[in-house]
């Protein structure tokens, strides 16, 4: 039979380290305040959605500047004939024109400012918003989002 002596800092280093984890983990149950980029808002008919637009930027090997727009969410679902509002407030870029294809929504999100889009979808499937400005790899994109009708 094996007999295992513990000294005393070690006792105490054991427990601290069970407080420890017990105190974090307490804290991490109790302070889950999470921020979705998905609400209902006020109405539960309104299905609100949070959107920046953002930039990449860095260098090649050349030293050239290379950048990349995006929207953020990249990728967002909706339910089939519930009202949808966009809010999407504009980050990087002075200004992205937009559409949503298969739609006739546009509009226009500028630097500093919210631009609200207010949409409902009747047919289920992925339409595409694209920004004109950046559509492809050449004009620093594709700035190119995803809504899933579902």
């Amino acid at each position: 039979m094996k007999f295992y002596v513990l000294k005393k800092s070690s006792i105490i280093a054991i427990l601290f380290t069970i407080l420890i984890i017990g105190i974090g983990s307490f804290w991490a149950y109790k302070s889950q305040n999470s921020y979705p980029t998905v609400s209902l808002g006020n109405s539960a008919d309104v299905q609100k959605i949070e959107l920046v637009t953002g930039e990449f930027k860095t260098h090649n090997a050349d030293g050239e500047e290379i950048e990349a727009y995006r929207w953020d969410p990249g990728t967002i679902v909706v339910e089939k004939g519930k009202a949808v509002q966009l809010r999407i407030h504009g980050v990087n870029g002075e200004a992205h024109p937009f559409y949503i294809e298969g739609t006739n929504v546009k509009g226009t999100v500028k630097k500093g400012e919210e631009t609200i889009v207010n949409v409902t979808f009747s047919k289920e499937g992925t339409y595409r918003l694209i920004c004109e400005t950046h559509h492809s790899m050449e004009n620093n994109g594709p700035m190119i989002g995803y809504i899933i009708v579902d």
